[in-house]
């Protein structure tokens, strides 16, 4: 509850319109299906077992709203969890750590990606699948240097923003995206939906290991 209200007054403060307050995921779907908001922020363990309530109710979600963006938020590393969400329907879908979201910026930021339909996952969380042993796909003909900007496309950061987090220009970021969507053999798209197609085989390589 208090972690709730938190979340509540912070997205006030920064102007953006709760409509809805849910205690567990039949609340939380009943506030979906009446209000259809922008984005949903969910809880990956919810009452009554606190087990995957939050898991089922955001697929539920997917399922029924896909125009709903997704934010799920747990409180460990949770890749597996991450993954199940991701497979179907990467659009408008985030996954943060609760530790992440202390930080006001990052939470608003995280939902209004999702709201412009983009996919945002935890550095976490990347971090996590990036450390394990990866077998042969296409993602493996990445360069050093491609694999490190698609780990922050990943982690939903814009090309200008991945080239001052590597020190590299704007330019150099589009090139390393537009080798790394032929490398993934990604056709043509908008630039959102290739975005999300290239970070959907970047998390599903990494899990293999």
């Amino acid at each position: 509850m208090l972690t709730r209200e938190g979340i509540v007054r912070v997205l006030a403060d920064a102007g953006m319109d709760v409509v809805g307050e849910a205690a567990d995921a039949e609340g939380l779907l009943r506030a979906v299906a009446i209000e259809k908001p922008d984005c949903a922020v969910v809880d990956i363990r919810m009452p009554p077992t606190n087990t995957d309530e939050g898991i089922v109710a955001a697929q539920r979600i997917r399922e029924l709203y896909p125009g709903v963006g997704v934010l799920v938020l747990s409180q460990y590393v949770e890749p597996g969890f991450a993954m199940r969400l991701l497979e179907d329907n990467p659009e408008r879908f985030g996954y943060l750590l609760k530790e992440r979201v202390r930080d006001p910026a990052i939470l608003v930021d995280a939902l209004r990606r999702l709201a412009d339909g983009e996919t945002v996952v935890d550095p976490a969380i990347v971090s996590r699948l990036l450390a394990r042993r990866r077998e042969a796909d296409p993602v493996e003909e990445l360069t050093s240097r491609e694999r490190d900007v698609l780990a922050l496309v990943a982690e939903g950061l814009s090309n200008r923003e991945i080239g001052r987090r590597l020190f590299i220009t704007e330019r150099t970021v589009e090139a390393h995206v537009k080798q790394i969507f032929a490398t993934l053999r990604i056709g043509q798209a908008p630039e959102t939906n290739r975005r999300v197609l290239a970070v959907l085989a970047f998390l599903r390589s990494s899990a293999r290991g």
